[in-house]
């Protein structure tokens, strides 16, 4: 199984940005389906985006779409989210996850596995 760390969250204002890392280990991801996920206090599990394996098919959500940039480099096992322009509404815990082949959203059979998560805080 694919063992997943998240990195790079903290506290911006408003219109701020951040780098959040994925560092997988364990197995390669270069055959993976790679996504982001956020989690908000009381809120539920919501999926931000994907990037297909080989790095050339991102996809959104509405609510980080023109904001927000999925990338990967097989090469380091490390997928990335760079976050601009960000809001106090994108203040949440963030995951990233891996699902076998090329899938989209919540139709990929994501890992039972979640890690710890990184903490992003985006004050007004």
């Amino acid at each position: 199984q694919v063992q997943l760390v998240e990195s790079g969250g903290g506290l911006v204002q408003a219109g701020g940005s951040l780098r959040l890392s994925c560092a997988a280990a364990g197995r390669s991801i270069s055959t993976y389906t790679m996504g982001w996920f956020r989690q908000a206090p009381g809120k539920e599990r919501d999926f931000i985006a994907t990037i297909n394996p080989s790095g050339s098919i991102p996809a959104y959500s509405d609510s980080v779409k023109g904001r927000f940039t999925i990338s990967r480099d097989n090469a380091k096992n490390t997928v990335y989210l760079q976050m601009n322009s960000l809001k106090p509404e994108d203040t949440a815990v963030y995951y990233c996850n891996a699902a076998p082949g090329s899938c989209s959203g919540y139709g990929c059979r994501w890992t039972a596995y979640w890690g710890q998560g990184t903490q992003v805080t985006v004050s007004s």
